[in-house]
């Protein structure tokens, strides 16, 4: 069984996108490690005529130090979805912001808070306020169900919010 490594803390933002379009990408048919992906971070280096060097510090050349050290220290067959920061969808960062809105300044708010909220009427509340779409209750039950699964029910909800 895969135990999962908490190295979503440890990639950068930048590194983290890349590793998402990867993990996304319908004709990559193999899993994406972390070797893979600092594969194709060298041959994307090199066909633009650059050198993977780790001290080099250009934007795709610093990734690639980033992605080597990782490699170095969790191995080459590492997942790399392990590695993706993983926020709320904005739909799902609209229902958690609806729900800290409701609560008192100083009150943090966990994602199992936002599943009772949602389940106890919230998410039909902001349909009908045109917030959200109607056909996304069940996606977003789903989605604060995979992040629940992931960090845990006490894990702070607002920190996993997207701004954009």
């Amino acid at each position: 069984m895969h135990m999962p490594i908490d190295g979503d803390s440890r990639a950068s933002e930048e590194l983290s996108a890349l590793m998402e379009s990867l993990l996304a990408d319908p004709d990559i048919e193999e899993t994406v490690t972390l070797g893979f992906v600092r594969d194709r971070l060298r041959r994307s280096l090199v066909h633009r005529g650059l050198k993977p060097d780790r001290s080099q510090f250009g934007t795709e050349q610093s990734l690639y130090a980033e992605i080597e050290a990782l490699v170095e220290e969790f191995g080459e067959e590492a997942p790399a979805g392990d590695f993706t920061a993983v926020k709320a969808s904005e739909e799902l960062s609209a229902v958690i912001e609806a729900a800290l809105d409701e609560r008192e300044a100083d009150l943090s708010l966990t994602l199992g808070e936002v599943r009772d909220a949602m389940a106890d009427g919230l998410t039909a509340r902001l349909v009908g306020e045109g917030v959200i779409e109607d056909d996304q209750d069940g996606s977003l039950l789903a989605e604060v169900d995979m992040l629940i699964e992931r960090y845990g029910q006490d894990a702070l909800a607002e920190e996993l919010m997207r701004f954009e």
